[in-house]
């Protein structure tokens, strides 16, 4: 299968990821990879700031995975640092190998060398399969969450 790579995402990475957002029945309707621009602009922010880390796995030059971790400083539970985990996709040809488990295994591992008591990480409530493995790997579902679009 060729070694792993898992590194910050560069500009040049960007198609690729958006690609992977929208081969999603919910990313479908609400991302656009004929237009990067609004993506673009994203990745440049993402990467001027210390505490978001948004990172591909590579295998084979070819970018097969990808999420975010953003760092979040706090005062709640005695001044933690907690981190979130987000936008977790994977290739549609690399599902099932055990990627996931590794790019996940790697926030963890980054969670932690952060100074990170927590990590936390939202799934949408249709995403079953995708609950079942996140339970696997540790995570139990503790909270209700609630979103506002603006």
């Amino acid at each position: 299968m060729g070694d792993l790579e898992i590194r910050a995402a560069e500009a040049e990475d960007v198609a690729a990821i958006v690609a992977m957002l929208a081969d999603d029945p919910l990313g479908a309707r609400r991302e656009t990879p004929d237009d990067l621009a609004p993506y673009l602009a994203a990745h440049a922010r993402l990467a001027a700031d210390p505490n978001q880390h948004l990172v591909v796995a590579v295998r084979d030059g070819r970018v097969v995975g990808t999420l975010q971790l953003t760092v979040i400083p706090g005062l709640s539970r005695q001044g933690a640092v907690r981190s979130i985990i987000e936008a977790v996709r994977i290739h549609a040809t690399e599902r099932g190998n055990g990627l996931g488990t590794q790019l996940i295994g790697w926030a963890v591992d980054e969670s932690r060398r952060q100074g990170c008591q927590l990590v936390q990480l939202t799934s949408d409530a249709t995403r079953t399969d995708a609950h079942r493995f996140y339970e696997r790997l540790g995570f139990t579902p503790s909270h209700v969450g609630f979103k506002l679009q603006l």
